[in-house]
């Protein structure tokens, strides 16, 4: 088998520079573009990403760095220091000093990839960052953290049935009203109601910008690089003419517009390495487990991720199956992963995770038999493979449990949560604050905190029939009414199924997210998995609120927390 791959590695890394290369043929991945080099009038996709690259590490969008030059400092003088930067927060001790201590806070520091690779408590990511809550610049509202952490970005802009939807709570409608909502947002130091003085900034940065601050070593300026053509730029650094934009007479928003696109295509390449031919993922034990027995990689033409997630159930529980199990990692000459402690493998253990995992109830809820059984994670449900997520958007109670562990059990189910009516008609008291309501209180996109029972995260709420978010509406209902078209049901019930709702993560490599749930709330995943043994049983009690229906086709013992864990485990790869 022929397996051509495309390499990816952060410029500032030095570490995967010197990554050994697959002894069949394979290399590190982020993405299936093209980086041969055309001539320097059509431009490069490879120059994409490296502007890309450069624009997600620069140190100077935030509005810390606006404080600094307004105040008579350089554009291109970047020590500016901003005590978020100087320590990187995690789940446990924090690491000091932090990969951008000195400076203001950029993309990457909420989106770390090998950025702390030696450091202890640190490690390699993909593109996610180590906090139960990502921490934020200091401002007057006295907020320091997002109620949030930040999610992987490797594989997130995968197409998905109805269109994709970003951020847990299904905000942006597309990677570029992500992008240009962060760098004019709070993770930036923006506050609500300042859009135009940071669109105005990242201008002027981009003007002013001599090369002589730039994490990724090119030494141009921005002025000369997003020209594409200027004599001065090597062919591999010529950005194809849809990224172009003439930076001296621009005004600032087509500007800021070329940055968030080149970001955007930036963020778009970056995915788990895969066949050039198929597009089948490859790297994993539980990927090679499957390409040496056989087994389908990914679902055939017209085939959904369920239907492929039961064949593939059905061919392993076979009685003629007899798995030759994976020892060794043969794209590594040692065997062995790169950036996981586990060994490569996948045995006997992993096997009967996969079986866990694939099993469904014959009906929901699961019968009393099942539950004494066992053995049936209905995890498909939710994260089919191969991406091992439905794109869609759940309430697994991971708000409730942690609003009860504050307020007491039970508070939850009480709390007072406004109707649609009555949510829109007090936008300030309730939604989240905007451009448009910058004064708005968002009490339920807020971090639950002793003495304050009204602060909550109540997920897609916050973003359903919202009138200052308007773009993802179609997607979101459309996923709230579970896909009937027309849907039948008013804005004011949907609303009500879309309390505590987030997006579901894909299962790929979590060995380099933790902590796990939007939240942080859970540090290894038998935490996970113990926890959803525990909901699904306050599903079929009808004690959680709002709780997702397929909680209730989980039926499994502590016994079954070892092998689910392992075959989580083998979805692990070296994303480089």
């Amino acid at each position: 088998m022929n397996l051509t791959l495309i390499p990816h590695q952060p410029k500032i890394a030095s570490t995967l520079a010197s990554v050994l290369l697959s002894l069949t043929g394979l290399v590190a991945c982020s993405g299936s573009e093209d980086t041969s080099t055309p001539p320097a009038a059509t431009g490069t996709p490879a120059a994409t990403e490296a502007l890309g690259e450069r624009l997600f590490l620069d140190t100077r969008f935030a509005q810390t760095f606006k404080v600094f030059v307004d105040n008579g400092g350089t554009v291109n003088d970047p020590k500016v220091s901003d005590s978020v930067t100087d320590t990187l927060e995690t789940f446990g001790a924090p690491i000091d000093p932090g990969p951008f201590k000195g400076m203001s806070i950029n993309c990457r520091a909420c989106h770390l990839v090998d950025d702390v690779l030696t450091s202890s408590g640190g490690g390699m990511r993909t593109y996610a960052d180590f906090a139960r809550r990502s921490p934020i610049p200091a401002r007057a509202d006295g907020k320091t953290h997002a109620p949030r952490n930040s999610p992987p970005l490797v594989n997130s802009t995968l197409e998905r049935p109805g269109g994709v939807l970003f951020h847990f709570d299904a905000e942006f409608n597309s990677m570029e009203d992500l992008i240009a909502a962060t760098f004019t947002g709070r993770n930036f130091g923006w506050l609500p109601g300042e859009r135009a003085q940071a669109i105005q900034h990242i201008a002027r940065v981009v003007r002013g910008d001599d090369g002589s601050f730039d994490l990724t070593d090119t030494g141009l300026s921005y002025r000369i690089v997003f020209t594409g053509t200027d004599p001065s730029i090597p062919d591999e650094l010529s950005l194809p003419a849809e990224f172009r934009a003439f930076v001296g007479s621009a005004g600032d928003q087509d500007i800021f517009d070329a940055v968030v696109r080149v970001v955007a295509a930036y963020v778009n390449g970056l995915l788990f390495s895969q066949t050039e031919e198929s597009g089948a993922l490859i790297r994993s034990p539980f990927d090679v487990f499957l390409a040496i027995n056989g087994l389908p990689q990914q679902p055939d033409p017209n085939e959904s991720p369920l239907s492929y997630s039961r064949r593939l159930r059905a061919l392993v529980n076979a009685p003629s199956f007899s798995p030759q199990f994976v020892t060794s990692n043969p794209n590594r000459l040692n065997g062995q992963f790169q950036f996981h402690s586990q060994a490569f493998e996948f045995g006997t253990t992993e096997l009967a995770g996969l079986k866990m995992f694939l099993a469904e109830p014959m009906t929901l809820p699961a019968s009393p038999a099942e539950l004494t059984a066992g053995k049936i994670g209905n995890c498909i449900a939710c994260h089919a493979a191969p991406n091992f997520t439905d794109f869609k958007l759940h309430n697994t109670g991971t708000t409730q449990r942690k609003y009860d562990l504050i307020h007491g059990t039970g508070q939850f189910t009480s709390l007072s949560i406004p109707n649609l009516a009555t949510r829109n008609g007090n936008y300030d008291q309730f939604l989240p604050a905007t451009e448009t309501h910058p004064a708005a209180r968002e009490p339920f996109r807020a971090i639950p905190t002793v003495g304050f029972p009204v602060l909550t995260d109540l997920g897609a709420w916050n973003v359903f029939a919202n009138p200052d978010m308007p773009a993802p509406q179609p997607k979101i209902r459309a996923i709230l009414c579970d896909d009937q078209q027309p849907c039948p049901l008013p804005d004011a019930t949907l609303l009500d199924r879309a309390i505590a709702r987030f997006k579901t993560p894909g299962l790929r490599n979590l060995g380099h997210s933790a902590p796990f749930m939007h939240n942080g709330q859970f540090d290894t995943l038998d935490d996970v998995i113990d926890f959803y043994i525990d909901v699904s049983d306050q599903a079929r009690a009808e004690t959680l609120r709002n709780g997702a229906p397929q909680l209730q086709g989980i039926a499994l013992t502590p016994s079954d927390i070892a092998p689910l864990v392992a075959f989580l485990k083998s979805l692990n790869e070296d994303y480089q």
